[in-house]
């Protein structure tokens, strides 16, 4: 099997004046980012990298981070990529846990950098004038030749943290092979043609961007950097480029559309889309089909451990279902309370959605988190930690966390098809439901709603009413905020909204319904 560093260089050799990388002016084909690749590859083995060794990486979405990302492929060295808003506690652990021999990073984290004691005992290589740096990336451009392929299909090619919702955050180590396969299912799975163009704005910290970054050189396609989201930024580059897909979460789609210029872009280029990360509201898919008439509308469901778990290409045709097993892989819904893989769910039944740890795209276990894996990995299989079930036709649902589902009054209650549902109503611009106690009925169902026009909690309770939700579901209260709380990459923070870390609005037009009758 062919190392992604190879696989880079088939580009190289097939492709070599289209243009492979963007950003802002800086325009490089295929032939001339090689060079920087070898440059940076030659500078990292100056300063003392070798084979198997991590670097930790903390930038945007910048040229030099996908450039550094490709060096390390051809040189067997662990790329480490860190949330650029790390703080300095977070740079400490992953430093620790990695065992990162440097760290890269830009001015924006020179504070956190500052301040970490582990960053000043180990190679700071600075980006872009970064302060506090022993080490220059651009000094390394001066030695610009072709890079050299010293690792192996077996070599780890990166590891990811995973963001989790509490305590540390978990080390993703995966192989070039892993990598590699994934990026072939997604070219496949998403239909890419040779020469597809796509906005390189998903984190090149999260297993969304890396895919992309990998996919588009397998098919000899233009990434086009954008360091952080902004929307108009966004919006111009995909005329100005002529974006052929996008793969985005659900938030940044819901910023595109809601954004004042949006009317006024053209947008003909892009073909398909994609999307990943959380589930995608109904009413928001409406919209995206009737804003860019994609050929493909592909619901991606999957993780940094294993890639891919399941696809559905026709998202608008069944919403809400991730279809089925993708190429690499195999999945089960089994109960929640589950001791063994074969204790299934039947059909409509809801439960925990595992995947087979055989499959092509998995990682083999957690970075020295015995802990982790003991309550992930059991007989072969990756217990998801997502609530699902299957359909009649044999269609995969997933609903929720199994930390996020709520049981109120002896019901279980995943919030997905609560917020389907409120989301369909005009009022409704984002909506997230949570549990939160209640002496009665052990937790309450709370609708989170931030609203795009005048609304009261009266209203959405009669929508809720005349939809097909069952009566147990229906929320208790309705809570309307400024913004719903995100991560960096737009999955809600449930536990912020548990914890009350949310910005009321300025007038909360909310009465509470009362418990349903």
């Amino acid at each position: 099997m062919l190392d992604l560093g190879r696989t880079f260089l088939q580009s190289v050799e097939r492709s070599p004046q289209a243009i492979a990388l963007v950003d802002g002016a800086l325009r490089l084909s295929y032939a001339d980012w090689a060079l920087r690749v070898g440059a940076v590859q030659r500078g990292l083995a100056a300063a003392g990298l070798k084979r198997g060794d991590h670097l930790l990486v903390v930038l945007q979405n910048r040229w030099e981070m996908a450039t550094l990302h490709w060096a390390c492929q051809f040189a067997g060295i662990v790329v480490t990529p860190l949330n650029w808003r790390a703080k300095p506690e977070e740079i400490d652990y992953c430093l620790a846990n990695s065992a990162a021999r440097a760290l890269v990073f830009e001015p924006v984290v020179e504070a956190a950098v500052a301040a970490s004691a582990p960053a000043q005992r180990v190679l700071r290589i600075g980006v872009g004038g970064a302060a506090g740096a022993t080490l220059r990336f651009d000094d390394w451009l001066a030695d610009a030749s072709m890079p050299l392929p010293l690792a192996a299909a077996g070599d780890l090619s990166l590891m990811l943290y995973t963001s989790g919702t509490t305590g540390k955050p978990k080390g993703v180590p995966r192989r070039q092979r892993a990598e590699r396969i994934a990026a072939l299912a997604h070219v496949a799975q998403n239909r890419y043609g040779v020469g597809e163009r796509t906005l390189g704005v998903m984190p090149l910290y999260h297993t969304m961007g890396v895919r992309s970054l990998l996919a588009l050189a397998l098919i000899d396609g233009r990434f086009v950097c954008m360091p952080k989201f902004d929307a108009a930024a966004a919006l111009a580059a995909i005329e100005a480029e002529r974006i052929s897909h996008l793969y985005l979460v659900p938030t940044l789609y819901h910023d595109l559309l809601s954004h004042p210029d949006f009317a006024a872009t053209d947008v003909s280029s892009v073909g398909k889309l994609g999307f990943a990360g959380a589930p995608m509201h109904d009413a928001l898919l409406l919209r995206l089909a009737r804003a860019f008439e994609p050929e493909l509308f592909v619901n991606h469901y999957g993780s940094s451990e294993i890639y891919t778990f399941s696809i559905n290409q026709d998202a608008l045709g069944k919403p809400g279902s991730a279809g089925r097993a993708g190429l690499n892989t195999r999945l089960r819904v089994v109960k929640l309370d589950a001791t063994s893989v074969e204790q299934r769910t039947l059909p409509t039944e809801e439960g925990q959605i595992i995947a087979d740890l055989a499959g092509d795209e998995a990682f083999e276990g957690y970075h020295r988190r015995p802990d982790a894996d003991a309550k992930s990995l059991r007989e072969g299989w990756y217990f998801t930690g997502d609530t699902g079930y299957v359909d009649a036709d044999g269609d995969l649902y997933v609903t929720g966390r199994v930390d996020d589902m709520i049981i109120s009054g002896g019901e279980n209650i995943s919030p997905v098809d609560i917020e389907s549902v409120l989301s369909l109503h005009p009022a409704v611009d984002e909506v997230a439901v949570a549990g939160l106690e209640d002496e009665r009925w052990g937790q309450k169902v709370v609708a989170f709603v931030k609203a795009r026009a005048p609304v009261d909690a009266a209203a959405l309770d009669a929508h809720c009413r005349t939809s097909d939700l069952v009566n147990f579901k229906r929320p208790r209260e309705y809570v309307f905020v400024r913004e719903i709380p995100k991560s960096p990459v737009g999955k809600v923070l449930r536990r912020k909204l548990v914890a009350g870390e949310f910005d009321a609005a300025p007038t909360d037009p909310s009465r509470s319904p009362g418990a349903p009758s």
